[in-house]
């Protein structure tokens, strides 16, 4: 029996239980059935799922209510207790690695080559977490001649959660874990597209032993259930990943009741490859950051930028490994690349081929679709782009690379900072103080020198620009789920000026 056939198998008994009765709500620790659902089907071959909730206003407003009253409880637990409960969930979460990553497959289209360690990734992030609850409300004692300054934090309250269709499970676990570990509760609505695993993760924390109402999950679309979120005036924050355009959005929506906000948005990163660079490793990351995850991810280096005394060889070399991509069933362990999400998206990247030949870059590799079942299509290259083409400046968020050539340092940051974007930089030159002065100067949020992404944990990671606002990672996450708190003790009889004495 082949991989493949297992595969398949496997995910067939892991999906039974909800093509029978659905993907419920979960509000208050209880499945809640709603009225109204929807379709969530494979981008493999359209073929169903199941059906969803589609959660309202009304869901919202008892989620967030169930929230509302879960939180003094929860807060008041100590950080060693959160610790236990969010170790529990790690657990569980690496018990059922297997079912989560054939799912969230089957549900995005991505490959299982990538997503076989996206739930362990999620459990890593639940344990660090867990690791830093016990000292989430520590602060810093700041003395002055006069005073003693002791501050601490406390957590904000309940918390709305919006995540993306791109990688569900791991950024889902990215945004939950540090709201849970600073005594948040939260009311999550993950994208309609995928909504499979975003339930088995919520399942999985109540089986932990999370208390009822901590985390509620309501599933629905933006205009209906993510609006009524946005806007909720028991929700103290929002944290959303996704488009750039839905973030503006989202904050006028969240403008009323003062919503605090933490945008990962849109990025055009570049990857910029000047000639004295160790090439075939910087055409191994260049092609890994912008092709693996179907280019679906906001951190892809969408952008090429090469130097023109190497370009005609590194370009050539590129388009031959483009070519050799496989594409193919995502639950093939030889597969690269799998079908796009949906064919809302798959319609867009298209779109965006006939835009670069319209502009007049030059198609080197793919743009066409594969097959007539799903939403394949081939990985993409344009070369002999320019900064002024729609291809060079918007996000077309698929596997879609733009090559763009430089002569000089100067001319690469000028093209380089040249899109509304700024969340990521990859810098391949072996030359030092160009890599100082260069990432000193690019404008993003995170840049690797010599390097793909490769993600730790305690460093902050956001954008700028168009990218986004705030920091996740580390003690970044707590400063968004936590408010802080001074109080100043007199340390003596110090002066006090004495008005109509």
């Amino acid at each position: 029996m082949s991989d493949l056939t297992t595969h398949l198998a496997k995910l067939d008994s892991h999906l039974a239980r909800y093509r029978d009765k659905g993907i419920l709500n979960l509000i208050n620790g209880e499945d809640v059935a709603v009225s109204e659902t929807f379709e969530t089907r494979s981008p493999v071959d359209e073929s169903l799922i199941c059906t969803v909730a589609r959660g309202s206003a009304t869901d919202i407003d008892a989620a967030a209510k169930a929230a509302k009253a879960a939180f003094p409880a929860w807060n008041a637990l100590s950080g060693e207790a959160h610790k236990k409960i969010l170790h529990k969930i790690a657990d569980l979460i690496v018990e059922r690695a297997e079912e989560i990553a054939l799912c969230e497959c089957w549900d995005t289209g991505q490959a299982y080559r990538f997503m076989s360690k996206a739930a362990l990734r999620g459990a890593e992030n639940f344990r660090y977490y867990a690791d830093l609850a016990p000292s989430a409300r520590d602060g810093q004692s700041l003395p002055t001649k006069t005073h003693l300054n002791v501050s601490s934090r406390s957590a904000i309250g309940p918390v709305g959660v919006i995540t993306p269709w791109n990688t569900p499970f791991m950024l889902s676990t990215w945004k939950i874990a540090p709201a849970l570990a600073a005594g948040c509760t939260v009311v999550h609505k993950p994208a309609e597209f995928s909504p499979l695993t975003a339930r088995i993760l919520a399942e999985i924390a109540h089986e932990a032993g999370l208390p009822a109402g901590v985390w509620n999950l309501v599933n629905g679309f933006g205009e209906d259930a993510g609006k009524a979120l946005t806007e909720h005036p028991d929700i103290k924050a929002i944290a959303f990943v996704g488009e750039s355009r839905t973030g503006s959005m989202i904050m006028k929506q969240g403008a009323d009741t003062l919503k605090r906000v933490h945008f990962e948005l849109g990025g055009k990163n570049p990857v910029i490859v000047f000639d004295d660079a160790d090439l075939d490793r910087a055409l191994d990351a260049a092609i890994f950051m912008i092709y693996s995850l179907n280019g679906e991810r906001c951190t892809s280096s969408s952008r090429l930028l090469v130097q023109d005394t190497i370009a005609d060889e590194f370009e050539a070399k590129l388009a031959a490994r483009v070519n050799n991509i496989k594409v193919g069933h995502p639950l093939d362990p030889a597969t690269e690349i799998g079908p796009l999400i949906h064919k809302v998206h798959f319609d867009k990247v298209t779109e965006y081929v006939g835009i670069g030949k319209t502009d007049g870059a030059t198609l080197a590799a793919g743009g066409e679709r594969i097959g007539d079942a799903g939403w394949f299509i081939q990985p993409t290259l344009f070369t002999h782009a320019d900064t002024s083409m729609r291809i060079a400046q918007e996000e077309v968020f698929g596997p879609f690379l733009t090559s763009i050539r430089f002569k000089d340092e100067d001319e690469a940051l000028a093209i380089a900072n040249d899109v509304q974007y700024g969340l990521t930089g990859y810098i391949w030159t072996n030359d030092v103080t160009r890599a100082l002065r260069f990432s000193d100067a690019l404008e993003a949020g995170m840049i690797w020198v010599n390097s793909e992404n490769v993600r730790h944990l305690p460093t902050p990671f956001g954008g700028v620009k168009s990218s986004g606002i705030g920091r996740d990672g580390g003690q970044w996450s707590f400063e968004f789920y936590m408010e802080q708190k001074n109080v100043a003790f007199a340390l003596g009889q110090h002066k006090i000026a004495r008005l109509g004495a």
